[in-house]
């Protein structure tokens, strides 16, 4: 069986294991042995990285590598589609999402903490959420991918998206959705495979957030 080692609120995290419940994959999950950065999880990934796949001698990181592995590896319940271009457009929103979506959010975390909070780079940050919004909205608008068919690019944006709206309010200013992005997310959180996720994974976020005193 597929072993999994991931950290309870890490995004990367969630975005694998939505993928593995949609393609129906066993799996067994555990945190890194002695701790993320430790001797002992060193020696058995190198990098550091959480989430890492283990599969028999093969020791694998980075969600988006780990994906298109297990995308090959068990091609039944595919998330890639069958033509060119649907392809290229699940991956471009798979990098969209880690380049430039979860970056935007990224920037809040320092800040989090209402006795940490910096003012004006909450402002940057709601600035540069709302970039991104619009610009997804903007790429959804255009692609054709059907919505009824989880493709390995929604499986990190849908979980991005949900961090942003548990952010808005408690962390960041009211965000104007576009409608695009709204409906879009609606869609997402009605497959299986993300709501049985999200079921187990926004408890982790909310304690996250008591823990930073947000909540």
């Amino acid at each position: 069986m597929l072993r999994v080692y991931t950290s309870d609120h890490s995004l990367y995290c969630a975005k694998l294991r939505i993928l593995l419940r949609h393609k129906q994959i066993p799996f067994e999950e555990a945190p890194p042995p002695g701790g993320g950065g430790s001797a002992e999880y060193l020696s058995i990934v190198p990098s550091g990285n959480i989430p890492a796949l283990v599969d028999g001698d093969l020791v694998l990181t980075d969600s988006e590598a780990i994906a298109e592995y297990l995308e090959e590896k068990y091609p039944d319940r595919p998330m890639l589609s069958d033509t060119l271009i649907g392809r290229a457009l699940s991956r471009e929103r798979s990098r969209f999402s880690d380049t430039r979506l979860e970056p935007a959010l990224r920037l809040t975390f320092p800040h989090v903490a209402p006795a940490a909070r910096d003012q004006v780079a909450i402002k940057e940050a709601h600035a540069m959420i709302t970039k991104r919004l619009s610009a997804l909205g903007v790429m959804l608008a255009r692609s054709d991918l059907p919505r009824n068919r989880l493709w390995m690019g929604d499986c990190g944006t849908i979980v991005t998206l949900e961090w942003i709206a548990l952010f808005e309010g408690p962390v960041i200013p009211t965000l104007v959705w576009p409608d695009e992005v709204a409906t879009y997310r609606t869609q997402m959180l009605a497959h299986a495979a993300v709501a049985e996720e999200m079921i187990a994974y926004r408890p982790e976020m909310l304690h996250y957030m008591r823990e930073k005193g947000a909540l």
